[in-house]
């Protein structure tokens, strides 16, 4: 029987990760390899999908053809569209017949497979073995859904980059899933071929600027457009502290043009000279071809990528405030603030370096950060969050989490409960338990 594997991506630093896995060997041979691509914005129709970006071709040749998610479920959106349970055998039939795959064994290697539309694209085929690869920092946290085993079960590897070197992924780790490094020569090397792919990325750019990372944090409602606004105007007055007049502003591809024109008013104030790149491109390839003197951004994977594969000095603004205010306290955000938090220094206070290492208290302090966002997911991190909490929750840490949560989860650090307190809320538990099997049974 022959062998057709699904690459599924819905960003070229997704796709910029697979190919650097299939360089590496990561991947068993097989009959075809195609390419599924998805554009996720909130507007695809007005937003370039990644094969549309410069620099995809050079990685278009890893495989024997490209699908799109967006065509095969128009009018939906990807993000919004999942199948009903009893039309999955109907969808796989239709898939197979769309996409000319026949009676072929298939593998998949997915991204989030926590959300849509990868979720959905693991449905639809039951049978398939399954790789997720990590799409950034909250690799390093846990599942933020609960994904059915009939999913999660098929699930062979997490496949994700050494960002934080010494650090293990909780993902997925549910299901017993163990996480395999993609090498980062690999990963260096790929950027590599885009970069050739734009030889122009940076003209008129000379070498060593600082360079400011957007994320349009405003979208994932994270920040208002005035906050993340005044977020880009202190980047660049942290930057022109540390002495650099050269700098350049690379925004999200989503967000307003007006924010740059409040940038170019700043700098003009301080005297330092600005360039606005609005080009869609891999920050990595920014990184190549620019070789920043400095990184800054609040919580970006890419400033991981600067400091740890190219040695680029680095530094976060924001993320104290951002630790405090993320709702619920399960956003995912949580994990990749947390870490850029506590390894990055701080623009605000005028330091500058690449990041710290990953040692046992940073596992220790994820472990707790995870166990507290997902406790019914992973209670087997238990033990390691209150052996944390109970010794390095300090004035620092303290920050990492909430009282009430760790009040509610019984963990060091919370607000004492009295144990008739304590006894009353698990007899309402119970009781509301015993409600609910009764109505389930009720409708049996």
């Amino acid at each position: 029987m022959a062998t057709t594997q699904i690459f599924f991506t819905s960003s070229l630093f997704g796709a910029a990760t697979l190919a650097a896995a299939i360089d590496s060997g990561a991947f068993a041979d097989a009959d075809r390899r195609l390419l599924l691509v998805s554009n996720n914005a909130a507007n695809p129709e007005t937003t370039p999908a990644l094969d549309e970006m410069a620099g995809f071709e050079r990685l278009r040749d890893r495989f024997d053809g490209l699908l799109s998610w967006n065509e095969t479920i128009s009018p939906f959106h990807p993000g919004g569209w999942a199948p009903r349970g009893d039309d999955v055998p109907l969808w796989e039939r239709y898939l197979r017949r769309l996409w000319d795959l026949g009676d072929d064994r298939i593998e998949l290697a997915v991204e989030s497979i926590q959300v849509n539309p990868a979720l959905a694209i693991a449905q639809l085929f039951p049978d398939a073995a399954l790789d997720v690869y990590a799409d950034g920092l909250m690799s390093y946290g846990p599942t933020r859904n609960k994904i059915d085993p009939l999913v999660g079960e098929r699930v062979r590897r997490l496949l994700h980059l050494d960002l934080v070197p010494g650090l293990k992924p909780l993902l997925l780790a549910e299901f017993g899933v163990q996480p395999q490094l993609v090498p980062t020569e690999a990963f260096v090397k790929v950027v590599g071929e885009l970069s050739d792919a734009v030889p122009d990325a940076c003209a008129g750019v000379q070498e060593g600027p600082a360079l400011l990372l957007g994320q349009y944090l405003a979208a994932l409602d994270i920040l208002s457009p005035a906050e993340e606004e005044e977020l880009h105007v202190r980047m660049l007055a942290g930057a022109a502290a540390l002495g650099h007049r050269r700098i350049v502003f690379k925004p999200h591809p989503t967000a307003p043009a007006a924010w740059t024109r409040t940038l170019e008013r700043r700098a003009e104030s301080l005297g330092v000279e600005l360039t606005v790149l609005a080009r869609p491109l891999l920050a990595e390839v920014l990184f190549k071809q620019m070789r920043p003197a400095l990184v800054v951004g609040c919580f970006s994977t890419a400033l991981f990528t600067a400091g740890t594969f190219y040695g680029v000095p680095v530094a976060r603004i924001g993320t104290v405030p951002l630790l405090d205010r993320l709702t619920p306290y399960q956003n995912s955000n949580r994990v990749p603030l947390t870490i850029a938090d506590a390894l990055l220094p701080d623009l605000a206070a005028g330091e500058a370096s690449t990041p710290a290492h990953a040692g046992e208290e940073l596992a220790g302090l994820l472990s707790a950060v995870g166990f507290a966002m997902q406790s019914q997911l992973r209670p087997d991190l238990r033990p390691a969050a209150e052996r944390f909490l109970r010794t390095s929750l300090d004035e620092r840490t303290a920050r990492y989490f909430k009282r009430r949560r760790l009040t509610v989860l019984g963990l060091p650090g919370g607000v004492p409960v009295p144990r008739g307190q304590v006894a009353r809320r698990v007899v309402r538990r119970g009781r509301r338990l015993k409600r609910v099997l009764k109505r389930v049974a009720a409708l049996r």
